[in-house]
């Protein structure tokens, strides 16, 4: 109804994130150099973070057309997962095939370190990007740090971007996470829109 009372072309909002609409408050511009950063360093965890709808997911899509062609991107959006599971995804989302049936953690994380071995070969990068972070359980962040472990001799071979609800830092503070909290190497906090950007926005 309002397309046509404000003579629009499109629907302005959706629920779904369109990088075309973000707004670059100086937020999301530090947010964006955040990832940038991450994108271009050797292991470890981004952290970013922000209440629901303060365009953490739409400031990622926006980096994501930006990125080198050489970096091999995971995105997983759905982190409700077992270890296994998880894993698996991984795998589909970086195009490794892996046996059918009940395949270990251990065959898993061998067929993900070949992978991430052979992209560092051809010169590539490699960014495993997951939504939705503050849903991923105890058990499967420290599969995440484990992954974080998977190293040459010169570098770690991938770099992992966690985007969440405030919750998420909460979980990283707990004693059983300290080890992935201190791999952490840049973090930020998304929140909402200061009066002088709502009204540029």
């Amino acid at each position: 109804m309002y397309k046509e009372y404000f003579g629009l072309e499109e629907l302005p909002f959706s629920i779904a994130p369109d990088p075309r609409y973000l707004y670059m408050s100086e937020q999301h511009r530090e947010a964006l150099a955040h990832l940038v950063y991450g994108i271009s360093s050797d292991g470890g965890f981004v952290l970013l973070t922000g209440e629901v709808g303060t365009g953490k997911t739409t400031v990622c899509r926006c980096l994501l057309e930006q990125i080198p062609e050489n970096t091999e991107i995971a995105f997983v959006l759905n982190p409700k997962l077992t270890v296994e599971e998880l894993l698996a995804t991984i795998c589909d989302e970086f195009g490794v095939s892996y046996p059918e049936g009940n395949t270990s953690i251990k065959v898993f994380v061998d067929l993900i370190n070949l992978f991430l071995l052979d992209a560092l070969s051809k010169g590539r990068k490699t960014v495993l990007i997951i939504d939705e972070a503050q849903n991923l359980s105890a058990d499967v962040l420290e599969q995440l740090r484990l992954l974080t472990n998977l190293e040459t001799n010169q570098r770690k071979l991938l770099q992992i971007i966690l985007l969440g609800q405030p919750e998420l830092r909460e979980m990283l503070s707990r004693p059983e996470l300290r080890q992935l909290a201190q791999r952490v190497i840049a973090r930020y906090h998304l929140g909402p829109l200061s009066k002088k950007d709502t009204s540029a926005y």
